[in-house]
C-alpha cells in the first residue's frame, strides 16, 4: 500500500498506512464485512427460495387429512399442509433472527487501548474517528476489546445458522421418511439413473445430499462458536485458523439449501395413498370419542367413569374399524348431540383447524 501512495505520488500520507493498526483492525472489518456480504446476497435468498417453496406447499396440501405418526405410531390426525406450514414457520422465525444480526469491527490498536494514536496525537478523540470510520463501513463499532474484537457477534450467527440447518435437517428427514410412506411420489428426471443395479428405483438422493451437508454444516459451524469465543488474555491465534473454516461451513450449507430445493420442486402429493392409510386407523379416534365423553359427563350428561380406560381397553394394539366404533359409540351412555357427531367423525375429518393453520 505504501509504495502503490508512493508510485501516485502520495509520499508525503504512505506513513499512514496502517496507522496505529493492529492486524485485527484490518481482519475485524475485513471479516464483518465478508460474512455480511456472504449472509445478505447469497446465504438469506438461498432460505428463502426454500421458505417460500414450504409456503407454496403448505397452501397447495392445507386441506390434505394425513395420519400424524408421533413415536412413530399412528396417531390423531393432521393435514400435509399444516405439517409443511410448522417447517416454514419454525424458519421464519430464524431467518428473521439471523437477518438482524450485528457485524461489528474495532479499530483501537494492539490492546484496545488507543494508546499509540493518542502519543501520536493526544489531542483527537480517537474513538470517535474509529467510530465514524468502522460506521461508514455498514458495520456496528465495538468500542471496548482486547487486541481483537470479541467474536461474540460471529458466535451468535453461526449458532442462529446452526440452528436453522437443525430445522432444515428435520425436514429433509421428514420428507424423506414420508416419500419411504409412499405419501410423496418422486417426479422422475429424465436421463437419471437411481440405482446401478434396480431399474424401477427413484432414490430420495436430494434429501440424503442435504442431510450430509447440513451435518458438515452444522459441525463446522459448532466447532466456530466454540473456539470463536475465547481468546486467552488479550490475544491469541486460535481465531485465525478456524475463521479460514467459515466459507466451507456456508458452503456446505449452502448445497443443502440447493438439495432441498430442487428435492422439493421435484415431489407430487399421493393424496390416494393418505386416505388409505387414514380408513385403516380408525382407532386414532379413540381420542375424540374419550374427550367428548369426559364433556359430557362434566355437563351431567353421562355417569361413564375413567373413559380414558374405557378406550383403551377398547383400542390399545388391535385394529378398530369404522363399524366397531359405529357399534361402540351407538352404545355409550351420552347425549344424543353428542353421539351423532361422534358417528359423522371419520379420521379424514378429524383434523380440527389444521387446514385453517396451514392456510
Amino acid at each position: 500500500m505504501r509504495d502503490r501512495l508512493s508510485a501516485l505520488g502520495l509520499d508525503a500520507i504512505a506513513e499512514l498506512t496502517h496507522f496505529a493498526c493492529t492486524s485485527e483492525d484490518i481482519n475485524s472489518a475485513s471479516y464483518a464485512l465478508t460474512v455480511k456480504r456472504a449472509v445478505e446476497e447469497v446465504w438469506l435468498p438461498a432460505l428463502d427460495t426454500v421458505i417460500a417453496k414450504l409456503r407454496e406447499l403448505a397452501v397447495e396440501h392445507a386441506d390434505a387429512a394425513m395420519l400424524s405418526r408421533t413415536h412413530g405410531q399412528p396417531a390423531t390426525p393432521s393435514t400435509m399442509g399444516k405439517e409443511l406450514a410448522v417447517f416454514a414457520w419454525r424458519l421464519e422465525r430464524v431467518r428473521g433472527q439471523i437477518a438482524a444480526s450485528d457485524y461489528l469491527a474495532k479499530f483501537s490498536g494492539a490492546t484496545g487501548t488507543w494508546s499509540a494514536h493518542l502519543a501520536a496525537d493526544p489531542d483527537v478523540n480517537w474513538p470517535e474517528v474509529a467510530r465514524e470510520y468502522i460506521e461508514g463501513l455498514g458495520l456496528g463499532f465495538n468500542i471496548l476489546t482486547t487486541q481483537i474484537e470479541s467474536h461474540d457477534w460471529q458466535v451468535e450467527l453461526y449458532d442462529r445458522v446452526r440452528h436453522a440447518g437443525g430445522i432444515l435437517h428435520n425436514l429433509a428427514t421428514d420428507i424423506w421418511t414420508y416419500i419411504s410412506l409412499g405419501y410423496f411420489a418422486q417426479i422422475p428426471v429424465a436421463g437419471a439413473t437411481g440405482s446401478s443395479t434396480m431399474p424401477h428405483k427413484i432414490n430420495p438422493i436430494r434429501f440424503e445430499n442435504a442431510e450430509a451437508n447440513l451435518e458438515i454444516a452444522g459441525s463446522l459451524l459448532n466447532s466456530l462458536s466454540q473456539t470463536l469465543v475465547t481468546s486467552r488474555m488479550q490475544r491469541d491465534l486460535t481465531d485465525s485458523t478456524t475463521q479460514r473454516n467459515i466459507g466451507v461451513a456456508f458452503g456446505h450449507s449452502l448445497l443443502a439449501l440447493d438439495n432441498l430445493r430442487r428435492g422439493l420442486n421435484a415431489i407430487s402429493l399421493s393424496r390416494d395413498v393418505l386416505l388409505a392409510d387414514l380408513d385403516v386407523n380408525w382407532e386414532v379416534l379413540a381420542e375424540a370419542i374419550q374427550t367428548v365423553i369426559r364433556a359430557e359427563v362434566v355437563a351431567g350428561r353421562s355417569t361413564i367413569s375413567d373413559p380414558y380406560a374405557l378406550l383403551k381397553e377398547l383400542t390399545r394394539g388391535h385394529r378398530v374399524g369404522a363399524a366397531d366404533l359405529a357399534e361402540f359409540v351407538k352404545g355409550l351412555e351420552i347425549g344424543d348431540a353428542a353421539k351423532q357427531r361422534l358417528l359423522e367423525l371419520t379420521p379424514a375429518t378429524y383434523i380440527g383447524i389444521a387446514e385453517q393453520l396451514a392456510r
